[in-house]
Formats: C-alpha cells, sequence, structure tokens
C-alpha cells in the first residue's frame, strides 16, 4: 500500500510516472493485472495532477466512503448469503448506516476554501447552482 501512495500523491505528473514506473518494478510479476489496470487507465487517473495539492488531497481522500464501507461490513457480516442483490439492498437501506456514518464526518477537509476556490475556477459555472460562492 505505501508503494502505492508514492504514486497517487506524487508532487507532480512526472513523479507519478517514476513512482508507477517503480511500482511495476516492485510489484509487476506479483500483481501483473493490477500494474495493467493503472498503465490502461493512467491517462484518466493522471487528470488529477492538473490541479494544485491540497484539490488532489482532497479528491483521493477516502476517510468518508472508508466510514460508510465500515458500517455496510458491520451490518451485513453476520449475515449469511442473500438471495439476491435486491435482498441485499434493502437490508443495507433498512439499516441506514449512511446515516450513523456521517453523524461521525466532524472534521472538515483541510484547506477547503482553497480547495473550493480551486474547483470553482476548474469547472466553471457547474458549482454555483449547487453552492452559494
Amino acid at each position: 500500500m505505501a508503494d502505492l501512495k508514492c504514486v497517487y500523491k506524487a508532487s507532480t505528473l512526472n513523479a507519478a510516472e517514476n513512482a508507477l514506473d517503480e511500482l511495476e518494478a516492485k510489484w509487476g510479476d506479483k500483481y501483473p493485472m493490477v500494474i495493467n489496470s493503472w498503465r490502461s487507465k493512467w491517462p484518466t487517473l493522471s487528470a488529477c495532477f492538473k490541479y494544485p495539492e491540497y484539490v488532489r488531497t482532497a479528491i483521493y481522500t477516502t476517510n468518508a466512503v472508508e466510514a460508510v464501507h465500515r458500517q455496510f461490513r458491520k451490518l451485513t457480516k453476520t449475515k449469511g448469503g442473500f438471495a439476491n442483490e435486491n435482498s441485499l439492498l434493502k437490508l443495507l437501506y433498512a439499516g441506514m448506516p449512511m446515516l450513523k456514518a456521517s453523524v461521525r464526518w466532524t472534521h472538515p477537509v483541510q484547506n477547503w476554501n482553497l480547495t473550493l476556490s480551486q474547483l470553482a475556477i476548474h469547472f466553471e459555472g457547474r458549482l454555483g447552482e449547487h453552492l452559494a460562492l
């Protein structure tokens, strides 16, 4: 995991590409499908490097997503199998883990004002209808 962080936490696109090369050299034989997936999707994955570092941090930070996943796992780990996808969705909806997880989301995103201003610049006209800018 630490080697993968070197790729997406790199300060520049060139540094990220070098870190990806190092990742491939170290783990390519053991996990070729993962490396091939990163390589094939690199144009999309590397698009975030056009943003400043504080914006990238807000993009790839997954604490909120992981909190929801943890709630889902708590709810489903004691259950056996599910008859179909609908029964799983009903259980997840009935447990309302997202509401429980959202109560714990008390930490603000670092540099949020700077991040929001950069997003407003990069995505001109798209945030105004959702936020009072």
